[in-house]
């Protein structure tokens, strides 16, 4: 069952708090479990990450990162897949990756689970646009529908086997269609 804080807090007060699991987000004021990962939205998840990666970071032109907690615009959320691009990754002072993302990812996307309520994730993607994210993606696995959202544009429905999705811009070597994602859910 995901919990939903009432009281509003503030987002300092929430980052000290202690990570939960599932993992909680801080939206308005208030703390929103999210719900648990169930297959198909594990399988997508656990499939997509390394599709991307394979392609992008290799090439060293972004990397993805599977539930990264990326704070900015006095939210915090959880995106289920958060893509920087390469100059985007905050590093520390070793130069290694920064534990902490204050930023929105360049490419976010959400798998929506059974449980989830899609006005919310929709608001998620939308505030992510708001803080300079080039893409967000919408997967439905129960519909096998894929929404693509971009900023100032209407939406793009990715429902067809053979249909090429939209990708950003910097991921443009990267060619995924439905028949991918179906393909996932099968083996």
């Amino acid at each position: 069952m995901v919990q939903t804080q009432t009281t509003p807090i503030t987002l300092e007060t929430f980052l000290k708090l202690p990570e939960t699991k599932p993992a909680s987000e801080y939206i308005n004021g208030k703390i929103i479990q999210k719900p648990m990962r169930q297959g198909k939205h594990s399988t997508i998840q656990g499939e997509l990450t390394p599709a991307i990666n394979t392609i992008l970071k290799t090439q060293k032109i972004a990397r993805a990162f599977p539930e990264l907690r990326c704070t900015f615009g006095s939210r915090s959320i959880i995106p289920d897949i958060a893509v920087f691009t390469w100059n985007h990754i905050p590093r520390d002072e070793k130069g290694q990756i920064a534990n902490t993302f204050l930023l929105a990812p360049d490419w976010t996307i959400e798998i929506l689970s059974p449980d989830q309520n899609q006005t919310k994730v929709i608001k998620n993607i939308l505030h992510c646009l708001k803080h300079g994210t080039q893409m967000g993606w919408l997967i439905d696995p129960d519909e096998l529908t894929i929404f693509v959202y971009r900023s100032q544009q209407e939406p793009q429905i990715f429902d067809e086997v053979n249909q090429v999705i939209t990708v950003p811009d910097f991921a443009q070597d990267l060619t995924l269609t439905v028949q991918d994602i179906l393909t996932w859910l099968l083996d």
